[in-house]
């Protein structure tokens, strides 16, 4: 994502911040899932599965940006990767900031004054 937020002004940079899941399916979606794939097409529960992993990663990184003193993230990225046979860990990562409304150019305004 951008390292900026439209008409946001960043006041301070706090630092990394991330939340991850990981997440398995149970054996009989995983027999239903291997078998439509024989067939073709989305594996809807594991498209379902993955979606909800990156929203519960989303939600740590937001508790761990509210913890640290930060009120947006910027730069973020996504990860994911196999743990296990049937287990898969999403991340999301970005830089925790402060920001306030306004814009860069009201800034360099307020600071000539």
């Amino acid at each position: 994502t951008s390292s900026t937020i439209p008409g946001y002004r960043i006041m301070k940079s706090i630092g990394l911040v991330s939340g991850s899941t990981v997440r398995t399916r149970d054996a009989i979606k995983d027999i239903r899932s291997g078998l439509q794939s024989l067939f073709g097409g989305e594996l809807d529960q594991y498209t379902t599965l993955m979606h909800e992993s990156r929203l519960e990663a989303i939600d740590r990184m937001k508790e761990a940006t509210l913890s640290k003193g930060g009120n947006a993230v910027v730069g973020v990225r996504f990860n994911s990767s196999n743990i296990a046979a049937n287990a898969c860990e999403v991340m999301v990562y970005g830089t925790a900031v402060a920001v306030e409304e306004g814009t860069t150019e009201k800034r360099h305004k307020d600071m000539d004054k």
